[in-house]
């Protein structure tokens, strides 16, 4: 009896310990790495759900996390750039991934106040709206964990495979989608958070964010004249920021304003509805 409860402890410690402990960012990391991760890994998240990456401060309770961690996955949120470095003094032995590795950024666009579309130099974060970054952000996870644990890179490997498949589907979907909807067909949004689904589908993402910030009265008479002349249909706004001016717009030009956030667990039925969103609203 005491074999069998000394192996049974053995087996699973092995268990146990065989586990790679790994932070992400944000909702959509933490579903892209236990794709692939599966049960060899346990994901804690740092930006709750509801809460913005562009402010977001751990709580003392997810620093725990960080000390235990062996990995912390990286996407190129705001955030990152003053925690991650704090993340690292707290465990030197983390291995910090990077995401974005490989994928080629794109700039956010914004009104500035002379009411003209410009590039302020700003990337855009958002590289995970796009099915093309999404297949790049699979490999960097696949990399990292063959590292991290040799032992299952079969498992690791098998596991990224159907997730590819599954993603090149959903790529398929939203293409069927959007087969009717013109090239470079304009879709308001008030954070500029959709560039790269915008890129990959040949859309046009006409910001309501003036310079990162919500329009004054004079900027948002141009933006509302413009959406008008462009024939825009509804506005898409986010949980995570105020709908205030797109309530306004909406009301001046009769059009729906339509929720979406890029931060939803469920990443793949969130791109088919938005894409299903902006199919049916031209």
């Amino acid at each position: 009896m005491k074999k069998i409860i000394m192996l049974f402890f053995l087996v699973s410690s092995s268990i146990l310990f065989a586990s790679v402990n790994a932070v992400v960012s944000i909702l959509p990391e933490k579903t892209f790495v236990k794709a692939i991760g599966g049960d060899k890994i346990n994901v804690s998240l740092m930006v709750q759900p509801g809460a913005e990456p562009e402010n977001y401060e751990p709580k003392p309770s997810q620093m725990k996390d960080i000390v235990k961690a062996q990995v912390y996955f990286a996407i190129g949120v705001e955030f990152e750039k003053i925690w991650i470095p704090k993340f690292s003094h707290q465990n030197s032995k983390m291995k910090i991934v990077d995401l974005s590795t490989s994928i080629q950024k794109i700039s956010m666009p914004t009104f500035n106040d002379t009411n003209k579309k410009i590039d302020n130099g700003a990337m855009d974060p958002h590289i995970w709206t796009s099915p093309d970054n999404i297949k790049i952000i699979a490999l960097n996870i696949l990399n990292a964990l063959c590292v991290l644990d040799r032992d299952n890179r079969l498992y690791y490997h098998k596991n990224y495979q159907q997730f590819i498949g599954g993603v090149n589907k959903i790529d398929a979907q939203i293409k069927e989608i959007l087969k009717d909807t013109p090239k470079n067909t304009k879709f308001m949004v008030f954070h500029p958070s959709w560039g790269y689904f915008a890129k990959q589908y040949q859309l046009d993402q006409f910001p309501i964010q003036v310079e990162g910030k919500a329009p004054k009265p004079r900027e948002l008479g141009y933006i509302i004249k413009k959406a008008r002349d462009e024939n825009i249909k509804a506005i898409f706004t986010q949980p995570e920021f105020s709908d205030k001016v797109a309530r306004v717009i909406s009301k001046e030009l009769g059009i729906k304003v339509i929720k979406a956030t890029p931060l939803a667990a469920d990443w793949s039925q969130n791109l088919i509805n938005f894409a299903t969103s902006i199919a049916t609203s031209h």
